[in-house]
């Protein structure tokens, strides 16, 4: 694939301008994005947590969702109506509180009008899957 049109400080202003409520009040940062991959942080906070004491699906789903969204941008540049068509979720085993939880997005197809790939979900330092994300965005004509 094509170098990132985006660097991670570009991504961040737009975002912060576009769409700052998927900051989640600035709990999510952007580690990094290549046009390839990305790997987003979401700090640990309560407010991620279900009954039970598990970071719940909704918290998951809307990282994987943003992950998806910041390694689509810094594959084609800021074009802020590019919007998710389709988002699986596999739930593989327990976020643990207390920890943050990581979110490495790849592309694994770019064409002129859908972005295809996955997200891994981690649990703080562990190396093995929360969840497993697959989504499909749209991009709309220039």
């Amino acid at each position: 694939m094509a170098p990132a049109k985006m660097s991670v400080a570009e991504l961040e202003k737009f975002l912060r301008e576009e769409f700052p409520q998927a900051f989640s009040g600035n709990e999510v940062v952007i580690e990094s994005a290549d046009g390839e991959t990305c790997l987003l942080r979401q700090r640990y906070s309560e407010r991620m947590l279900r009954p039970g004491g598990t970071v719940s699906g909704p918290t998951l789903m809307a990282l994987a969702d943003f992950a998806m969204y910041v390694v689509v941008l810094s594959a084609i540049g800021p074009v802020g109506l590019a919007v998710t068509t389709n988002l699986n979720i596999n739930f593989l085993r327990k976020g643990q509180p207390g920890r943050d939880v990581l979110a490495a997005g790849r592309l694994l197809k770019l064409g002129k009008r859908l972005a295809v790939g996955e997200v891994n979900l981690l649990s703080g330092d562990s190396p093995d899957p929360i969840a497993h994300v697959t989504a499909t965005y749209s991009i709309p004509n220039k």
